[in-house]
C-alpha cells in the first residue's frame, strides 16, 4: 500500500501525542514525591492520569460519533496543552493539587490518542486497514523515544523548578500535534441499513471465556502500570541518575509497542491463550529481575521484559474478548472490559507508590507474582474445560450465547 498523507499525519501525531504520556510516566512519581504532603502519595499524579483516561474514554467516543473525529482530536489536544501549562504552574507554585489536576487532563488526552489507530483505518480502503494500523503503531514506538528525550533535555533547564520547562515543552508538543492532525481527511463511513439488534449483556459477561480474558487483560495492564509507575522513583531512591531512569522508560515504551507489528500474526498462528501465557511469563520474569537486584541493569532489563509482557498479555486478552461477542455488541462489551482495566490500573498505580515508600522495591515486584499465577491458572482451567466440553459433545467447537446467529467459535 502507498501510505496516504492522512495515515502519515496520524503516525506523526501518535509520536507527538504519545510522547506526552511518556513524559507523565517518566516524571509523575518523581514530581509527586517532591510535592506530595506524604511520601505514600507520590504516585497519585499517575493514578489521576489513569482516572482521566477512564473518565474521558466514553465521552471522547460520543463526541467523535456525533461531531466527527476532527472535533474529538481538537479537544484532546486542548487537554494536552492544559496538562502542560497547569503542570508547569503546579511545579513552580509547589502545588501538589494543581499537578494532579494537570495529569487528569493528560489522561483525557491519552484517551483520545488511543483512537488514532482506528481513525487511520477510516482513511484507507478495506484491504489497506492492517497496514494503516501498523503505520500508526510505529508512531507509538517513536513516542517512546521522543518523550524521554524531552525530559532529559529539559528537566534541569530551570534549576529552581525542576521539570517545569519539561511540561511547557509538552504543551508545545500538543500544539504541534494539533497542527499535524488538522490536515487529516476522513472517508465518510457508510452505515449499514437497519438497526443492529443488541443482545442482553448478562449472558455475554457471564461467559467463562470472557471472564478469563478480562482477568488476563486486567492483570497484564495492571502489573505493567504497577511496576512502571514506581520504577523511576525507585531508581532515584537507589541513587541512580534520572537520565538512566529516563532511558529505562524509553526502552520500556519501545518494548511495549514494537512487537505489535508481529503480535497479530503470532495470535493467528498459535492462538490467544498461548500468547497470553507468554506475556504472563515475561511479566513474571520482569518481577523476578526486579527482585534479583537494584542496579541500573536490573531496572532496565526488568522494564524491557515488562513492556514485552504487556504487549503479548494485553493484546492476546483483547483478541480473546473479541471472540466473546457479536459485532453489534462490541462497543458495550469492550467498554465494560476497559472500565475494569482502567479501574484496576488506578488502584494499582496508587498502591505501588505507597508500597514503595513504605516497604521498598522488593515488595512492589514480589507482589506481582501471585496475580500472574492466578491468571495463568485461569487460562489452563479454561483450556481444560473447553477440551472436556469438546470431548463430551464429540465436536471441535463450542457455541457461545453471545456469538452472532449462533455461530460456533473454534477452540484454540
Amino acid at each position: 500500500m502507498k501510505v496516504n498523507s492522512s495515515v502519515l499525519r496520524l503516525a506523526v501525531a501518535q509520536a507527538l501525542s504519545g510522547a506526552n504520556s511518556t513524559v507523565v510516566y517518566s516524571t509523575g512519581a518523581i514530581i509527586g514525591h517532591m510535592l506530595a504532603p506524604r511520601p505514600e502519595l507520590a504516585t497519585l499524579p499517575i493514578t489521576m492520569f489513569v482516572i482521566g483516561m477512564a473518565l474521558a474514554t466514553l465521552p471522547a467516543g460520543q463526541i467523535a460519533r456525533r461531531y466527527g473525529r476532527s472535533r474529538a482530536f481538537q479537544l484532546g489536544n486542548l487537554c494536552g496543552v492544559l496538562m502542560g501549562l497547569i503542570g508547569s504552574l503546579g511545579i513552580v507554585q509547589s502545588s501538589f493539587a494543581l499537578f494532579c489536576l494537570a495529569t487528569v487532563f493528560g489522561g483525557a488526552y491519552a484517551a483520545v490518542v488511543l483512537s488514532f489507530r482506528f481513525a487511520a483505518a477510516e482513511c484507507v480502503a478495506p484491504e489497506d486497514k492492517p497496514k494503516a494500523l501498523s503505520t500508526v503503531l510505529a508512531g507509538g514506538v517513536l513516542a517512546g523515544v521522543v518523550g524521554p528525550q524531552i525530559v532529559s533535555a529539559t528537566m534541569n533547564s530551570w534549576a529552581p523548578h525542576a521539570y517545569s520547562l519539561t511540561y511547557i515543552c509538552s504543551a508545545i508538543v500538543a500544539v504541534l500535534s494539533a497542527a499535524v492532525l488538522s490536515g487529516v481527511k476522513f472517508t465518510p463511513i457508510k452505515r449499514s441499513d437497519g438497526p443492529a439488534i443488541a443482545r442482553p449483556l448478562g449472558p455475554i459477561v457471564r461467559q467463562p471465556r470472557f471472564n478469563v480474558a478480562l482477568l488476563c487483560g486486567t492483570v497484564s495492564y495492571l502489573l505493567m502500570n504497577f511496576m512502571m509507575t514506581s520504577a523511576p522513583l525507585a531508581m532515584e531512591l537507589c541513587g541512580i541518575s534520572r537520565s538512566y531512569s529516563n532511558f529505562g522508560i524509553e526502552m520500556h515504551v519501545i518494548a511495549m509497542y514494537a512487537p505489535s507489528f508481529f503480535t497479530g500474526s503470532f495470535i493467528k498462528r498459535f492462538g490467544e491463550s498461548k500468547i497470553i501465557l507468554v506475556g504472563l511469563a515475561l511479566t513474571a520474569l520482569a518481577a523476578v529481575t526486579g527482585l534479583a537486584g537494584i542496579t541500573v541493569q536490573h531496572f532496565w532489563v526488568g522494564l524491557v521484559l515488562l513492556g514485552l509482557g504487556w504487549n503479548f498479555g494485553f493484546l492476546g486478552a483483547s483478541a480473546l474478548v473479541l471472540k466473546c461477542h457479536a459485532p453489534e455488541d462490541g462497543p458495550r462489551v469492550q467498554s465494560i472490559n476497559d472500565f475494569v482495566v482502567f479501574g484496576a490500573m488506578a488502584v494499582g498505580s496508587f498502591a505501588s507508590g505507597s508500597l514503595l515508600t513504605t516497604f521498598g522495591w522488593n515488595w512492589v515486584t514480589g507482589l506481582m507474582l501471585p496475580p500472574v499465577v492466578v491468571a495463568g491458572l485461569s487460562l489452563l482451567w479454561l483450556a481444560k474445560s473447553r477440551a472436556t466440553t469438546a470431548t463430551c459433545t464429540g465436536r471441535d467447537a463450542v457455541v457461545d450465547p453471545a456469538t452472532a446467529n449462533g455461530q460456533a467459535s473454534a477452540i484454540d
